[in-house]
């Protein structure tokens, strides 16, 4: 049930499709569309319900609790907690209209995940580039994805994962469902008209309605929980680059380190989690149909990997449907490397593009307990 917009003059509201009240009500959703795309129910047997209102879009950040559509994905979610991340654009080397970051000059609990990123201090990334890209820090959000639009959404619901404890001999990874990292431009704000406006299992778990100021604030279990689990959940660099209007967006993860005791002798493996966001920014319609990754370890090797699509699939990005989200898994022998590649779309008229995959590092983190768990 993805949101759409209904403009009624003087004030914007949200609606989403709601089909009648029935068992099977689940089965008759209609198909996720974009926000600001119209809303035209093609059956009697589904109509128009009012989740909210939008608010002014903010200056500075969002704070816990806020509601929000997805500006690319048009899901319903709430922000848990921000962070300050530093932003790699490769887009940005040689424009002189530089956009400044959005930033705020408190400096709350929920963001120190950067303590050391500030806007006056900027840092800079060089991996096989040639060239020095001045990273930013902005804001980027933890936020909980509303389960009943979890079905629409062309990216992976499924994108924060974490490993086992280290008495796991296997080398499982476990997902929580239903989390999702976004920019600040990606939050539309507002307020809704529902008891209950977001479906997960954890909202009630981590969000409570404050009556007097009219807002959801965070719990202590959010706090506790953020607090345990900060190491695996932190995100500090994003990299972008765009090839012939498809934007490339990258953000890896540390995950840990487990110990292989094969082959008779106990052997580090660090593990990482990448998250990868494809834009057509474009008119044209493109399919992805290839990767090409190249993978770098301290310890001096160089990976090839090839393959066709991306996680089973090979998404087409049209002006309608301009965007695609997934998450994968790397792991090196050695404590740090870097990745980069290209990603091969096919155009209408047959022809093919290879779009760049910014490169970005893998680092691991000096810190001794490298597994980490929910409860």
């Amino acid at each position: 049930m993805a949101a759409c917009v209904a403009r009624i003059s003087p004030v914007r509201s949200i609606f989403a499709y709601q089909p009648p009240a029935s068992p099977y009500s689940s089965l008759h959703r209609r198909v996720y569309q974009p926000v600001g795309a119209p809303c035209r129910p093609n059956s009697s047997a589904v109509k128009l319900a009012e989740v909210g209102k939008f608010e002014e879009p903010k200056i500075g950040k969002y704070a816990t609790g806020q509601l929000f559509l997805h500006r690319i994905f048009g899901y319903r979610g709430v922000i848990l907690f921000p962070w300050l991340a530093r932003v790699f654009d490769r887009d940005l080397v040689n424009r002189k209209d530089v956009i400044k970051p959005v930033t705020e000059a408190s400096s709350e609990k929920s963001t120190t995940a950067s303590s050391s990123s500030t806007e006056s201090s900027p840092q800079f990334h060089n991996i096989g580039t040639g060239r020095d890209v001045k990273g930013r820090t902005v804001p980027y959000y933890q936020v909980l994805i509303d389960s009943r639009d979890c079905p629409y959404v062309r990216a992976q619901t499924e994108s924060v994962t974490f490993l086992g404890h280290q008495s796991e001999t296997s080398r499982s990874l476990y997902a929580i469902p239903g989390l999702d990292y976004i920019s600040h431009e990606d939050v539309l704000p507002y307020v809704s008209v529902e008891r209950s406006p977001i479906f997960h299992e954890l909202f009630d778990k981590f969000l409570h309605f404050d009556a007097t100021k009219g807002q959801f604030e965070g719990k202590e279990t959010l706090l506790a929980w953020q607090d345990r689990n900060h190491p695996w959940l932190e995100l500090s660099d994003v990299h972008r680059e765009t090839t012939e209007n498809i934007r490339v967006t990258v953000i890896p993860f540390y995950m840990g380190c487990k110990k292989d005791s094969g082959q008779g002798g106990s052997q580090s493996i660090y593990w990482w989690r990448y998250c990868i966001r494809l834009e057509n920014l474009g008119e044209q319609v493109l399919q992805l149909r290839e990767r090409h990754w190249r993978i770098f370890s301290l310890s001096g090797t160089l990976e090839t990997v090839r393959g066709r699509g991306v996680v089973g699939q090979e998404p087409v990005l049209s002006k309608s449907l301009p965007a695609f989200q997934y998450s994968s898994h790397v792991s090196l022998q050695a404590p740090s490397g870097h990745m980069w590649g290209t990603f091969r779309f096919e155009k209408d008229d047959g022809s093919s593009v290879d779009v760049k995959i910014p490169p970005f590092s893998l680092e691991s983190k000096d810190d001794e307990s490298t597994t980490y768990t929910v409860t």
